[in-house]
């Protein structure tokens, strides 16, 4: 079956090239405005995301997660803005809550000719010291926990194809 949902789930593709120009606020407020719309346990609509598109706070959050994953290479790719997603801890869907919403702004970016790659490490990122000071610089409260970033701009590099899909992942029964 063919619509064009399937479609943009069958060609999305994490890009991990991107170039400098900055997406336009319009771009950036309709792939917010998705995450908000992402399932949440009981509908409680508890995670918070953080946009970040100034060169100072980027410049932190590359160092403090490049940190973590023992290198010195940007681990956000080159991408001009970051979308950081936090959730509250005391929900038992919490990782599950922000990872639909950072799922559903993949697909919403897509969708809009937007790149984007989902960032690991923000758990640990902000459970450092410099981590909660952010949060708490950000309003976030102190129950909350990073689940990961989107790096979000326009591709630098050509659109991969999607592999073939490996058989025997389905049973039906």
């Amino acid at each position: 079956m063919n619509n064009p949902i399937l479609e943009n789930i069958r060609s999305r593709r994490s890009i991990r090239k991107y170039k400098e120009t900055q997406i336009t606020d319009e771009e950036l407020s309709t792939v917010l405005e998705a995450g908000t719309y992402a399932p949440s346990g009981m509908g409680m609509q508890s995670p918070i995301l953080v946009a970040v598109q100034d060169p100072g706070t980027k410049k932190q959050l590359i160092q403090m997660n490049a940190k973590i994953m023992g290198s010195d290479t940007n681990p956000y790719y080159g991408a001009p803005t970051l979308v950081l997603v936090f959730a509250p801890v005391d929900r038992n869907t919490y990782i599950e809550d922000g990872s639909c919403v950072l799922d559903t702004m993949m697909l919403a970016a897509h969708s809009i000719g937007l790149a984007s790659c989902w960032i690991h490490r923000e758990r640990e990122m902000f459970a450092s010291a410099e981590g909660k000071e952010l949060m708490k610089k950000w309003g976030i409260p102190e129950n909350f926990a990073g689940i990961g970033a989107l790096a979000l701009g326009y591709a630098d590099c050509p659109l991969p194809q999607a592999p073939d899909r490996r058989e025997g992942r389905v049973i039906r029964i």
